[in-house]
């Protein structure tokens, strides 16, 4: 290269190198486009997921928790979960009773693709009985 292409090429990338000077509606903008999209929260960490606990001492009502939590697989059947509503599907298990009913909320179910608690950990085992007794109740 000569030395007039090299002093050139020296002299864009000098002139690259200056901060563009940006108005705060600009960087609000550039924040917004960059933000992360979500967040996740490890089972046991405290700084993160607050929102999915109640604001007060009083316990989410069965309803409040089966919306959250439980609706996903049970309005949907997924992974063989028993829909609210299909008293057939929801017979036998009624069937074993309410500490069974209560226990297989809490604890999961082996073998199927109910997990301990549906996945909600920020759910007390109360919500979580309120939760299936509001499911029962809607199939029986």
């Amino acid at each position: 290269m000569t030395r007039i292409a090299i002093s050139l090429f020296a002299a864009m990338l000098a002139g690259g190198a200056f901060a563009v000077d940006l108005n705060d509606r600009q960087r609000a903008e550039i924040q917004e486009r960059i933000a992360p999209v979500g967040e996740v929260c490890m089972q046991g960490d405290s700084s993160c997921g607050g929102a999915a606990v109640a604001a007060s001492s009083e316990p989410r009502s069965g309803e409040e928790v089966y919306n959250a939590a439980c609706m996903a697989c049970h309005s949907t059947g997924a992974g063989g979960a028993p829909k609210v509503g299909d008293v057939a599907a929801w017979a036998d298990r009624i069937a074993k009773g309410q500490d069974a009913l209560h226990s297989s909320g809490i604890q999961g179910v082996a073998g199927t693709g109910m997990i301990a608690k549906g996945g909600c950990m920020a759910c007390s085992d109360q919500e979580i009985m309120a939760a299936v007794d509001f499911m029962v109740d809607g199939s029986q």
